[in-house]
């Protein structure tokens, strides 16, 4: 009789809130409690004092002493007692069968990760779910649309760590996150799994948690801002899974709007020529934004976010794009 596969999960949280005061933290270890695959832990880092019950939580405490999420979640890691480690973000919410649908990959001795879906929850603010549809749309996230809507199974070599979970062992061989990365520590760890072990990251769309987004306009801004800086950081140093073309897109698209608008000081046929060309790119652009409001509006039946997109995503990528060239072209060292 084959013996039922059943290793222990060391659950890895990490709390960023300075009050103390974290909703969605609570509601997230609540969710936890509901797991129906029962042998894991809970380990929650975090920078101050909490006093919160939990049958499964060890608590680490740094005691008001910033740490970085990098250095908390290695730690993390180094005192977990699982064979594998599920890195959620405190603000997620993970369905019941989180983990059941994360288990069975790891049977695979090739398969090092499993990354899920993070979808917008339900019931929030209409500034967050604007924010959410921003990402979770095609315009707005283009091929990596899967990672904020259950798409098809297959492989990776980049993911979130808002939802990865990974082999202890090969986590601890790679020497775990680089702190001198946030975001973006976990493209670092990807990238040293799928290309250092030679090993496979697996999509689960199956594997799905409820992730919090930050409300539109300033935070949500802030937030894509970091990632647009740190993804041309890493196309400079680490072009393996970096430098790809879908990341200059934004890019382009804010050069392109740049020389259109300062092209009407020169009277050169030439340059009227590249001129038209660009504001056709730009007409097409619009139209497909139309389009993805459409789609929005399908899925979610309402009016209000289906127009909201166009701006906030237009938006958006400006912004990405802005600082993707900083952190290509005017970046030496990135700073935490």
């Amino acid at each position: 009789m084959t013996k039922k596969y059943n290793p222990l999960v060391s659950v890895i949280l990490i709390e960023y809130k300075k009050n103390g005061n974290n909703q969605y933290l609570l509601e997230c270890l609540a969710a936890l409690k509901k797991q129906t695959y029962k042998n894991f832990e809970i380990i929650l880092e975090t920078d101050h004092p909490l006093k919160i019950k939990h049958p499964k939580l060890k608590i680490v405490d740094y005691k008001g002493k910033y740490t970085p999420p990098a250095k908390k979640r290695d730690h993390g890691a180094k005192i977990a007692k699982g064979e594998i480690v599920a890195f959620i973000d405190d603000d997620t919410e993970p369905k019941s069968d989180w983990l059941s649908k994360i288990v069975p990959h790891f049977k695979n001795k090739y398969i090092t990760g499993v990354g899920g879906p993070g979808i917008t929850p339900p019931n929030v603010s209409w500034k967050e779910e604007a924010s959410g549809w921003a990402s979770a749309s095609p315009i707005g996230a283009g091929i990596y649309i899967y990672r904020f809507l259950p798409g098809k199974k297959r492989f990776v070599d980049d993911y979130p760590s808002m939802n990865l979970s990974i082999k202890r062992d090969d986590f601890l061989s790679v020497g775990g996150y680089d702190s001198n990365y946030w975001p973006g520590e976990d493209t670092k760890l990807c990238l040293d799994l799928t290309h250092k072990l030679k090993k496979k990251i697996i999509y689960e769309p199956k594997a799905v948690v409820f992730h919090h987004r930050r409300p539109i306009l300033k935070s949500h801004l802030r937030q894509n801002g970091n990632f647009g800086l740190h993804r041309g950081f890493f196309a400079k140093i680490l072009p393996a899974t970096s430098l790809r073309p879908i990341y200059f897109l934004p890019s382009l698209m804010l050069l392109g709007l740049v020389f259109i608008s300062f092209s009407y000081l020169w009277f050169n046929p030439a340059i009227f020529s590249i001129r038209n060309f660009g504001i056709i790119c730009f007409f097409i652009y619009f139209l497909a934004l139309i389009g993805n409001a459409n789609w929005i509006y399908k899925k979610s039946g309402s009016i209000r976010q289906a127009l909201i997109s166009i701006p906030t995503i237009f938006i958006t990528h400006l912004w990405y794009g802005a600082k993707f060239i900083k952190g290509f072209l005017f970046t030496a060292k990135l700073k935490r």
